[in-house]
């Protein structure tokens, strides 16, 4: 472990290997003070959390072809450029929807393979392995998508690279605070010693009760979240129902100043309370 002993550094492209070797993708750091750098940061970490190998590059082209298509099928059908705009605001958000929908997935499903995945994993340490040959043994055992990124952080420490390195993308990669508590517990464990198989269980029972406890809370506020999704979704579908059934609508809302200023409020309106309910069930599921 010579290269561990003296500080790991990431390998310099060689111009020979050009040809050969992968474009490096580049992500926002969410660091920056402008709001560009900021949603190129949720972006970038959207794809990365999503599980669904598609670069941030390759969705924005998605997003362009589903706005074009979705869009040019209104104009055939109304030949109305104002809906044909909506269309299109609609089609570029479809894949970005869809894509959020696939992380909220992918990390209930790793959520749930955390707590056997910590209980194996203090099993293992019972045996007197080491941490790095006990997260290695985990991490062959425990199926996808946890294991994916278990075995990505442990083939890192196969090629040499610190325990510390090695786990540094893990929490960032799935967006989990448990997987982080995780990555800290082996960290300090392996630097300062300690009880790691007791620290494991505790760990283990805590995420087993914290999932309980959001099992119930979503069950109590069902209904709370679903008088929300429809405060969201009527507003839009009322207006999409008199556009369809009358397409010069929204032209004819539009021509006066009190049609055109009261449409302007209301979209305002929509986003800031679809912004705060939003907020709202968030900051419910974390507490």
């Amino acid at each position: 472990m010579a290269a561990a002993a003296a500080g790991w550094q990431p390998p310099t492209s060689q111009p020979e290997f050009a040809g050969i070797l992968k474009e490096q993708e580049t992500f926002g750091t969410g660091r920056g003070e402008g709001a560009a750098d900021q949603i190129n940061s949720w972006f970038d970490e959207l794809m990365l959390q999503s599980g669904l190998g598609i670069s941030p590059s390759m969705m924005v082209a998605l997003c362009l072809c589903s706005a074009l298509a979705l869009g040019g099928v209104i104009f055939v059908v109304q030949e109305n450029l104002l809906t044909t705009a909506l269309g299109c605001g609609v089609g570029f958000l479809l894949p970005v929807i869809f894509t959020m929908i696939a992380r909220i997935r992918r990390q209930d499903k790793m959520t749930s393979q955390i707590p056997p995945m910590l209980e194996e994993l203090a099993r293992a340490a019972k045996t007197g392995r080491s941490v790095e040959h006990s997260l290695q043994m985990v991490a062959a055992d425990t199926p996808d998508p946890l294991g994916a990124e278990l075995k990505l952080a442990t083939g890192r420490v196969e090629m040499g690279i610190p325990l510390k390195d090695a786990l540094r993308d893990l929490p960032r990669r799935t967006g989990l605070m448990t997987l982080g508590l995780m990555c800290m517990t082996l960290v300090v464990q392996q630097q300062t010693g300690g009880d790691l198989v007791t620290v494991l269980e505790r760990l283990s029972r805590t995420v087993r009760d914290r999932l309980l406890f959001m099992g119930r809370l979503r069950a109590a506020t069902a209904a709370s979240r679903a008088t929300a999704i429809l405060m969201i979704v009527l507003p839009p579908a009322v207006l999409a129902f008199f556009v369809y059934r009358k397409p010069t609508y929204f032209d004819e809302l539009m021509s006066s100043a009190w049609g055109r200023n009261s449409t302007i409020m209301a979209v305002c309106l929509e986003i800031i309370g679809a912004v705060w309910v939003m907020r709202i069930l968030k900051d419910s599921e974390q507490s």
